[in-house]
This record gives structure tokens, C-alpha cells and sequence, in this order.
């Protein structure tokens, strides 16, 4: 196991590119499954989720072949259960449930359970599989889906804390290859939803509305191979642009997309730091000491949980008292207690921290508890007194393409190293 040696006080200037989403290419790369026929996603990022993925792929017996950020698949011949082995190292990997049941009628994946920052039923798929006159038993761990003819209908897959992403992938790619109409209400509108959507149209789709809470999708009698970019990740994009903020001089983003990033750079400007952006550029001119924040995670297009932890890292060194509410997933606070240990003054009542802006952070041994969380404290590191140890760095290589590479060119001193 190895674990991050952050070496504080280093200022960060320069230009990084941004990685291609997580969080699109995992659906995209399961969507291959609809279609005999080959298709090749670019800018797939090398992340430790993306080779479970492709594992999962193959089991299922398609064809996987992957070059520089490129990935060809043909699924021509299919099985249709997804293991254990390979299922738990990866919650996302429910949504080869989708497209299995589309072109199949049948699939079967092992129950992915809960998660560090707490738990995340498939409820929500259930039910729209249901709505698409699927049925579904658990059987040993493992959900069976399965239906005769899958047949076009209405569901809301809106839950108590908002809408379900992974669920709103995974019903509307089994939906592309169902009979009649299926109306979508309360879908999730994520950036990545409407990539995974623009991918389906692409292989003869015909989804509507991707990117609201109604989305449309008409069935077709079957889909064909396509070539697909995924679009770059608006969380690592985030990330670099906190990193900035932190221990950052002026440090500009390429190939991102400042439209997905709304909230965040709202945010960040309201705190004082100097932002200007194109077409796929964005620049952050560090201002010095933060003013403090009041923030509300929310679903797309609000301020996203994913970047919760990493503001708890810039605003712990706020020039005043600033609060977070975690709405999304209210125990989403591991990173917490870690960032105490360097000095941080956090109070949390509920899902709600109070964060009181210290002049310093100290550098100490840290333990990161999942991926945002162990982005966070390499970021609180940088500009922390003396060298941070941040263990379980495995969290971060599910997320962030070469994440250390890419601060060290912009001048921070982070070493990797064998436990």
C-alpha cells in the first residue's frame, strides 16, 4: 500500500489539462454493451474504476482493446451476470444493469451495498426497471432483473435527497431498446447524464431532454456501433481550481468546460479570488486569504457534493467563520476529523459544518477515508507547515488521472511511496 508524502509552502503556476469524466465514461463504456457492433470512446481517463470497468466488460465477453485514453468495444457475444470479485470493487458498476436488460431482458449483478460516505440503494433503478415491465428478485446477495418484453412507461426516479444519476443512466439505456415511450420524471440532470444520452443518439437513439427532469426516450428495435469523446471532468477541473485558490499563484485549466462549472466558480469569485474563462480555458488568480462561504450542496446545476470536502479544505484557512450543508449525502463528513489533526477549527452539528478560518494548517499524518476526501487533503497539505502524510492514496487513483504528476508541474512536491 502506498501513501503521499505532501511537502507544504510550494506555490503553484502554469497550465494543467484536464482528464476526461469519470463519471461519463463509466456509463458510456457499459452502454457499449447495447450494440454488436463496435464503438471507440476517447479520453477515457486511466483510473483504477475505468480498468474495473473494463474487467466487468470482459467478463461479460466483449471484445476490450485500449491505447492513449482510447478504448474499442465489441460485445458481440454477451453473458449476461456480472460477479462479485469484480462488482465490489466498484459501486458504478450497477449500471451494466441497464443495458444488459435492454438487449438481453436478463441480468443479474451482485448488490454493490453501502459506502464510507453512507448508503446508496439501487431502489430508485428498481423502480424504473419495474416502470419498463421488468421484475427483479435478490437472490444470495445478487439482483436478478429480468422481463419478457421490456415495454415503454412512465417513472420518477427523483428520491428523498434528489435525483438518482447512476439510476437515471441505467433506466434510459435499457429504455433505448424497449417497446413504445418512456418518459423519465424527476431525472437526474448531470452534465454526464446528457454525454451518456448524446452516446446513445449517437448509436440511433432517440432520447429527448437529457439535461432536465423529463427526459424522453422513444425505443428502437435495435442500436449500432459509434464513436464517442468524453467530455472532460468538471470535479478534477474543480479540484485543480481549489488547488489554485490554496497554494496557487495564477495556474489556468484546459480542455474543461466552464459551463458545467457554475456553481463552483460563483463560489470561488464570492470568495475573492479573480476568475476569467473561454470556450474550454479557465484562469484562477489567487487573491490571498479567502473571504469565508455559505454553501448548500445540492443536485446539478447547485454546488456539488463531490466538492464539498476539497471546500472544506480551502476554507479552513478563510478569513472568517463559513458554513457547508450537506444535502446530497448528509454523512459525507470522514474528511473532517483528518483536517482537525492539521489544525483546522470545524465544528459539525448534523450535516452541517461550521468551519472557523485559522491563519495556519501543520502538516500531519492523515487518513483518507474516500476519494474526495483524500483530494481534500492533499490540497489542505500543500499549503500546511512541513510534510503531510496522506494514507489509503488508492481512494484518489480511483478519480484522478495522475493527479500528482500534474501538481508537481505546477510546482508542488509530492512524493508516492511504498508503505
Amino acid at each position: 500500500m502506498d501513501k503521499m508524502l505532501v511537502h507544504g509552502g510550494h506555490r503553484l503556476s502554469g497550465t494543467v489539462r484536464v482528464s476526461g469524466s469519470k463519471n461519463s465514461a463509466l456509463p458510456i463504456l457499459a452502454a457499449t454493451l447495447l450494440t454488436r457492433e463496435p464503438c471507440v470512446i476517447h479520453h477515457v481517463p486511466d483510473l483504477s474504476d475505468i480498468h474495473y470497468m473494463l474487467q466487468i466488460l470482459s467478463h461479460l465477453g466483449a471484445q476490450v482493446e485500449r491505447a492513449s485514453g482510447t478504448v474499442r468495444i465489441q460485445a458481440d457475444h454477451i453473458l449476461t451476470t456480472a460477479p462479485y470479485d469484480i462488482v465490489r470493487k466498484m459501486r458504478a458498476s450497477v449500471c451494466v444493469l441497464g443495458p444488459l436488460l435492454g438487449r438481453e431482458k436478463e441480468a443479474t449483478v451482485s448488490l454493490p451495498g453501502g459506502c464510507v460516505i453512507g448508503d446508496r440503494p439501487i431502489d430508485l433503478h428498481l423502480k424504473g426497471f419495474e416502470a419498463l415491465n421488468a421484475a427483479h428478485r435478490v437472490e444470495q446477495g445478487n439482483v436478478k432483473v429480468f422481463a419478457g418484453r421490456l415495454i415503454g412507461g412512465t417513472a420518477n426516479l427523483r428520491g428523498k435527497l434528489g435525483p438518482t444519476v447512476l439510476g437515471t443512466d441505467n433506466v434510459m439505456m435499457a429504455a433505448c431498446l424497449a417497446e413504445g415511450t418512456t418518459i423519465i420524471e424527476g431525472a437526474a440532470a448531470e452534465p454526464e447524464v446528457v454525454d451518456l444520452a448524446n452516446f446513445l443518439n449517437k448509436m440511433g437513439a432517440k432520447i429527448e431532454g437529457a439535461g432536465t427532469e423529463r427526459i424522453i426516450i422513444e425505443g428502437v428495435r435495435q442500436l449500432h456501433g459509434a464513436e464517442h469523446a468524453v467530455i472532460p471532468d468538471r470535479i478534477e477541473a474543480g479540484t485543480f481550481l481549489v488547488a489554485a485558490a490554496i497554494a496557487g499563484s495564477e495556474v489556468t485549466l484546459r480542455r474543461c468546460a466552464p459551463e458545467h462549472l457554475g456553481c463552483v466558480l460563483d463560489q470561488l469569485t464570492t470568495a475573492g479570488f479573480h476568475i476569467e474563462s473561454a470556450a474550454d480555458r479557465i484562469t484562477l488568480r489567487s487573491n490571498g486569504t479567502p473571504s469565508p462561504l455559505h454553501i448548500t450542496t445540492e443536485p446539478y446545476p447547485g454546488f456539488p457534493t463531490d466538492m464539498q470536502a476539497q471546500m472544506c479544505a480551502l476554507l479552513s484557512r478563510a478569513n472568517g467563520t463559513s458554513t457547508i450543508a450537506e444535502t446530497v449525502f448528509p454523512q459525507r463528513f470522514m474528511h473532517v476529523s483528518e483536517l482537525k489533526r492539521m489544525g483546522a477549527e470545524i465544528e459539525l452539528e448534523g450535516s452541517t459544518v461550521l468551519i472557523h478560518g485559522v491563519s495556519r494548517l501543520s502538516a500531519a499524518p492523515v487518513m483518507a477515508s474516500d476519494l474526495r476526501a483524500s483530494a481534500a487533503l492533499r490540497l489542505a497539505g500543500l499549503d500546511a507547515d512541513g510534510i503531510t502524510e496522506v494514507n489509503r492514496v488508492y481512494h484518489i487513483d480511483r478519480g484522478y488521472e495522475s493527479i500528482d504528476e500534474k501538481l508537481n508541474a505546477l510546482g508542488a512536491q509530492i512524493e508516492r511511496v511504498k508503505v
